[in-house]
């Protein structure tokens, strides 16, 4: 059984139907990257899941119990970090996550102890006594965070935890939630820099218009999408490397590859498109195809002056899905 169940989960906010019929499963020890851009329904369905909004209709679950029926019951449980969460002026960094401690019913050595191992983990022992105030936004995000897991909970809600940080402070929080799904959390996160979630992320679920479009790992998102895993080649030639019969027959050669569906020519350069049948497969065929191309180009004399090639990412599988979806 998975640690959370979602089902049929449905918002509507008048005549506006923000999530519509929106179902997936999380595991425990896994982080589960939540897609789509502005007004798709993320943070509406991240508050429910918080117990912050009732859904309109479906069920949730978390460690088999009902968020809608017993929320009381489930909220210790789950650790939410919402988009946009401030912190007091003028309390230090220990007094801020000392008194949500005592709010969380955490009390004496326990409540001390707590403190100081969220510190630890996060970082912020060096900066125990500074005002919150005074504090660069990574650092703001790492006592949100430390907030959000003093009661030790064993799910993580975070709404675009990565927003505003510079490369430095994206990777450490990366790291961080690295570390907590080892031991054992499950995360689900949002974020609209996808080369994050593809990083750091075990599954991904892209949500457009209130509807959940796919769910799964991103090769297998993309091998749903469109029948097969995608790759592609880019082959650049010499500039006016003997006029059009060069380009035409570099084509042609590629063409006849196994694994070739289509080339296309951009500017001084030829796209190939690669498919492999059968599914999602491990990226050693992309390798294997590429090498063995690139072997048949130079063995036929083509003046390929650099190449290159790729997987498919989450960015590939995020716009591969919702093309003509958007409003």
């Amino acid at each position: 059984m998975s640690l959370l169940e979602v089902r049929g989960l449905r918002r509507d906010y008048g005549a506006l139907r923000a999530v519509d019929d929106v179902s997936f499963d999380l595991e425990a020890g896994t982080i589960l990257g939540f897609i789509g851009p502005n007004g798709a329904g993320k943070s509406t369905t991240m508050r429910i899941l918080a117990t912050l909004d009732v859904p309109t209709a479906g069920e949730v679950k978390l460690d088999g119990r009902s968020l809608v029926d017993a929320p009381d019951e489930v909220r210790p449980l789950i650790g939410y970090m919402p988009d946009r969460y401030g912190t007091w002026e003028d309390v230090t960094v220990v007094e801020f996550l000392d008194f949500f401690a005592r709010a969380y019913g955490l009390k004496g050595a326990v409540r001390r102890s707590r403190v100081e191992s969220v510190m630890e983990f996060t970082g912020l022992v060096p900066l125990a006594e500074k005002l919150t105030g005074a504090l660069s936004k990574g650092m703001k995000q790492r006592v949100a965070l430390g907030r959000t897991l003093l009661h030790d909970p064993k799910l993580l809600i975070l709404d675009e935890p990565a927003d505003g940080l510079d490369p430095r402070a994206r990777i450490e929080l990366r790291e961080l939630l690295r570390a907590l799904a080892d031991q054992g959390k499950a995360v689900l996160i949002s974020s609209h820099i996808l080369t994050e979630l593809a990083e750091i992320c075990d599954s991904c679920a892209i949500i457009e218009q209130g509807k959940l479009l796919a769910t799964g790992k991103v090769e297998e998102i993309l091998a749903q999408a469109s029948g097969v895993a995608l790759a592609e080649a880019v082959v650049r030639l010499f500039p006016g490397a003997e006029g059009e019969a060069v380009w035409e027959r570099t084509e042609r050669l590629l063409l006849e590859q196994p694994r070739v569906t289509q080339v296309a020519r951009e500017g001084e350069a030829l796209r190939v498109r690669l498919e492999h049948e059968g599914g999602a497969a491990s990226g050693e065929w992309v390798d294997e195809t590429a090498a063995r191309l690139l072997a048949v180009l130079v063995g036929a004399g083509v003046p390929v002056c650099a190449f290159s090639h790729r997987e498919r990412n989450l960015e590939d599988a995020f716009l591969h899905v919702t093309k003509g979806r958007v409003a």
